[in-house]
């Protein structure tokens, strides 16, 4: 169910396309369902439909998605009853089961999600419960008499409407279900709004369900955190805070050694190899893997790249790999304050220092660009070493070419390279030269106004001003 405004977000942003981790909250729940082998998912949007919509197929352009809509919002019953004809197309097939989830409740584990399945069977409506210290606010989940079995589920009462001793009740309903996909259908066609909101309600099935003599299970969630609902800024704060501790606690358990777990946000996918070292204020997102020995400096944001053993990225440095990818090979050393975008090749031992960019750039084992450079479509040899202030001249104002600097070549200071370049092998440039020509191999190529001096020549003076009288 993902139909809802989420007005307490205060935001034009339909409520399930506020992020966790770097993804859509839908998008989450969407990512555990496909692990479940489920037939099909089907969305059930209304608030901001066509964006919802629109987000999910780009997200997940290979899952087979069901989209349905409600509108208006009248309920959580009517929003399933919009997926009825979707639903009835499965009903006749032995056990089939509907498993409703939340897209607002974004970490609940794939675990609890086949559990509640199961516990349903395709013959049992199956609540996910959970218990909490402070229930305050939660339907609560009465049985034929407390403490037995999870098959004597009668009712679920909200918390306004609960008696003293069913509010001292902990156990209840997280707003997920299992059941039976035909009863389930002959359910939804029985909902009355017959209430004072005026609205239909999934929580009336229960009823139904007991007065049929359908057995109503309870499936325990492992924790509060994978139930834990979004409805504003502070509550998704929250979740994010907890997501990352869990992702840094298991970061840690593997043998990653976090300076501060507090002070580290995941925002994708990121594979650690042994004796890895990460320090504060560092994010990572896409997809992130870094090799044994690795240390990455503080306050660095990386994004698809591949960072291999022995590597060093030093604080401050942005590597953002996009589509392209970026590669930073064995020993290399890079920042602090580096730039490393899409496409960046660089090789065992290679240096990139601060201030220095590389864009879909290879640069061959032991090169080095120390200080303040630009490498822009370029393919650069083994053991060139880059003069501070010195850059690919890659783009003619309409398309891109590649500079091509072979092995051993030593650019001076400040130097402009006009693609499309070659320097040969071994060659060295002259320290201010803008070279617009293939430079020749184990030459010494030199492109630079010569220096004059002109005597008698005198500094332009301000007018003295005048003396006031």
């Amino acid at each position: 169910m993902a139909a809802g405004q989420g007005t307490r977000m205060k935001s034009a942003r339909p409520k399930v396309l506020h992020t966790l981790a770097g993804r859509p909250l839908l998008q989450h729940v969407l990512e555990m369902a496909g692990t479940l082998g489920a037939q099909r998912p089907i969305v059930i949007t209304g608030h901001g439909a066509e964006r919802v919509e629109s987000a999910m197929r780009a997200a997940l352009p290979d899952v087979p998605i069901d989209f349905v809509r409600q509108q208006p919002q009248l309920g959580t019953g009517h929003a399933v009853q919009q997926a009825a004809a979707q639903l009835a197309q499965h009903a006749a097939a032995p056990g089939a089961t509907t498993l409703i989830l939340n897209g607002d409740v974004p970490l609940i584990a794939a675990g609890t999600a086949r559990a509640l399945v199961e516990a349903s069977g395709g013959r049992r409506l199956a609540l996910l419960t959970v218990e909490l210290a402070d229930a305050t606010g939660y339907g609560r989940i009465v049985r034929a008499v407390p403490g037995e079995a999870a098959s004597d589920v009668r009712a679920i009462v909200e918390h306004k409407d609960a008696t003293p001793e069913q509010r001292a009740v902990r156990e209840v309903y997280t707003g997920m279900m299992a059941a039976p996909t035909a009863q389930l259908l002959r359910w939804l066609s029985a909902l009355s709004n017959d209430n004072a909101q005026g609205e239909y309600y999934l929580t009336d099935v229960v009823a139904m369900a007991v007065a049929e003599g359908v057995p109503v299970v309870a499936a325990a969630a492992a924790g509060e955190t994978e139930v834990l609902g979004v409805n504003s800024p502070a509550q998704l704060a929250e979740l994010e805070r907890r997501l990352q501790r869990a992702q840094a606690e298991a970061l840690m358990a593997a043998g990653v050694r976090l300076a501060d777990p507090s002070r580290l946000d995941v925002r994708g996918r990121l594979a650690c190899g042994r004796d890895v070292d990460i320090d504060v204020n560092c994010v990572f997102e896409g997809e992130v893997q870094l090799g044994d020995g690795v240390r990455i400096g503080a306050n660095c944001v990386i994004r698809n790249a591949r960072i291999e053993s022995g590597a060093l990225i030093h604080p401050y440095t942005h590597i953002d790999g996009e589509a392209l990818g970026v590669t930073v090979g064995p020993a290399a050393c890079v920042g602090p304050f580096a730039r490393l975008r899409p496409g960046a090749r660089l090789g065992a031992e290679v240096h990139v220092g601060n201030f220095v960019e590389v864009k879909n750039a290879t640069l061959a084992d032991g090169a080095k660009a120390n200080h303040l450079a630009y490498l822009g479509d370029a393919t650069v040899g083994a053991r060139v070493n880059f003069g501070a202030g010195s850059i690919t001249a890659n783009y003619d104002g309409a398309h891109k070419h590649r500079t091509v600097i072979e092995d051993d070549v030593h650019v001076g200071s400040n130097c402009v390279l006009v693609a499309p370049v070659r320097l040969g092998a071994g060659a060295t440039i002259g320290g201010g030269s803008t070279i617009t020509k293939d430079a020749p191999a184990g030459q010494l190529s030199v492109a630079r106004a010569r220096q004059v001096a002109l005597s008698g020549w005198q500094r332009p003076q301000k007018a003295a001003k005048a003396s006031k009288g």
